[in-house]
């Protein structure tokens, strides 16, 4: 996931991650539980971009705090990935 470049907004109640490749952009939003923990609302890739990784970017990008995964798309990759797992809320 190296190669594709993830930026992050980050309000006062949440936030969002994105990222444009081609021209298209996929986020993933989340709001904040506590101080330590983010809550995974919604994750959007455009037809476009699938199987191109770009939602796996958006995940991975947000592991380095607790998450709690509402999201059925980061619950799965998640999931997937065992070294993730300590990011679990």
């Amino acid at each position: 996931m190296s190669d594709i470049f993830v930026t992050r907004e980050d309000g006062k109640g949440g936030g969002r991650y994105l990222t444009t490749i081609d021209g298209q952009t996929a986020g993933m939003t989340y709001s904040r539980a506590g101080t330590t923990r983010i809550i995974i609302d919604h994750t959007g890739v455009p037809d476009a971009l699938r199987g191109k990784g770009a939602g796996q970017a958006l995940v991975q990008c947000a592991a380095g705090i607790k998450i709690i995964p509402l999201c059925p798309f980061a619950k799965a990759q998640i999931g997937k990935h065992p070294e993730w797992q300590d990011v679990l809320a």
